[in-house]
């Protein structure tokens, strides 16, 4: 069992019988001195975000799963195939809303680690930083180089982001999925 204190980023608790991976946390003292603290969880099944307050004396479990590596396939009308690496017959699929956000990151063939719980596929961890080639980039305007600019550019899954006015059409640049910026021009 953990106790409040030991609730750290990428942690995975049993909440009313689902696992929930720790997002934030943050400890708070508040009257008397004691120590709460604030998490925000996301449900590793369903993708819902759950912000709660644990106060001393609770204790989480910390939830059973297992990794596995798995590969994406290819996604339609919200859904993505994977399989497991090793075995391309044994496919499974998952929803946007258990990926979340960061499942604009996908290309075709990337190798991921896909989380079980209770023999079943639930989740799968997204690597932090992903490299994507720029399908459509307008030509950097020159002006005042003493301020960095940006532009807006389209990805190869179709993602737009900034990036610096010096990245051009077929570089490939780094992203950082968690919290989706610019991280370099990959070499």
């Amino acid at each position: 069992m953990l106790s409040h204190i030991e609730l750290k980023k990428g942690l995975i608790v049993v909440v009313d019988g689902s696992p929930y991976q720790i997002i934030e946390s943050a400890p708070q003292r508040c009257a008397q001195r004691r120590l709460m603290v604030q998490t925000k969880m996301k449900n590793l099944i369903n993708g819902n975000v759950l912000e709660k307050t644990v106060h001393q004396g609770e204790t989480f479990e910390e939830a059973d799963v297992l990794k596995l590596k798995a590969k994406f396939i290819y996604s339609n009308k919200g859904k993505f195939l994977f399989c497991e690496e090793k075995d391309p017959s044994k496919r499974f699929e998952l929803s946007q809303e258990q990926i979340g956000d960061t499942a604009m990151y996908l290309k075709p063939n990337t190798i991921l680690e896909a989380l079980i719980f209770k023999d079943k596929v639930i989740n799968v961890l997204m690597p932090i930083k992903a490299q994507l080639k720029v399908k459509e980039a307008p030509p950097g305007v020159r002006g005042d180089r003493a301020q960095g600019g940006t532009k807006l550019v389209v990805l190869e899954t179709g993602v737009q982001m900034n990036v610096p006015l010096f990245i051009e059409t077929d570089d490939i640049i780094e992203i950082n999925t968690e919290n989706g910026e610019y991280v370099r021009r990959v070499e």
